[in-house]
């Protein structure tokens, strides 16, 4: 009688002897090939998304200065708003003075001025010619002479 036991090994040293590939070492290698795939796709991923990573960073800085140039003209568009800014701007900026006051204007020493009355200006004020009528505008568009009077 011949043992069961004895008869299984050389069918095992038989099979490793033909040089074929063992299921697990077929799935191992699967495995191994999907996850060199993956490494490779995911690292090429992070290579491209780098400078996308660094444009965000620059519109961030951008748009945090925009915020803060933003704020700063709000700021000074509500100064410039308020009754005290537009008057301290006539005072110093548009020499106007007020109803009573005097606007004086210091004279560097040494500097002399001959005071001579000025005539005060007499421009012709331009005014624009009436508006035609309507009907007068569609009359001549629609005819080459003038509309009857």
């Amino acid at each position: 009688m011949t043992d069961p036991m004895t008869e299984e090994k050389p069918k095992r040293d038989e099979h490793k002897r033909t040089g074929q590939l063992s299921s697990v070492q077929v799935m191992f290698a699967a495995i191994l090939a999907i996850g060199l795939l993956l490494a490779i796709n995911f690292s090429s991923r992070i290579a491209a998304g780098q400078p996308l990573q660094e444009a965000y960073h620059r519109v961030e800085t951008e748009i945090q200065r925009l915020r803060e140039e933003q704020a700063a003209l709000i700021a000074q568009r509500d100064y410039v708003q308020r009754d005290a800014y537009v008057e301290s701007w006539a005072r110093d900026e548009g020499k106007m003075v007020r109803e009573g006051e005097m606007l004086v204007i210091p004279v560097p020493a040494g500097v002399s001025f001959q005071t001579t009355p000025v005539a005060p200006l007499n421009i012709p004020i331009q005014t624009s010619p009436p508006e035609p009528e309507t009907w007068m505008l569609w009359w001549s568009l629609f005819f080459d002479g003038e509309p009857p009077s």
